[in-house]
């Protein structure tokens, strides 16, 4: 009988750095922020694009890490979700529906 196995990844340090990685790391987080947001107030994607102003193929390639997240593109689904999205220069963007960011 098999135990399983888990396959871990090991991103070394200089790779964290490359402008790709990091610009998944924002698409991902992005993604991430705006479906739990979504999900915790109960809506689903149509709900979503509605009070955006966008089509349901928008919302799900956001979703989908699909599409990176530019100022233009996170104005439109954080108003709808009453949020606040902080930059903090320097840093990767942090993410955070549901709350104003100081």
């Amino acid at each position: 009988m098999s135990r399983g196995y888990h396959t871990s990844w090991k991103v070394p340090p200089e790779r964290r750095e490359d402008p790709a990685y990091r610009a998944a790391g924002r698409r991902m987080d992005f993604a991430r922020a705006v479906y739990e947001r979504r999900a915790a107030l109960g809506w689903d994607v149509a709900e979503l694009a509605r009070r955006a102003g966008m089509a349901d193929a928008d919302i799900e390639a956001i979703e989908e890490s699909a599409v990176e997240p530019t100022l233009e593109l996170i104005e439109r689904p954080a108003a709808a979700l009453e949020s606040g999205a902080s930059n903090d220069p320097g840093r990767t963007p942090e993410f955070r529906f549901g709350e104003r960011a100081a």
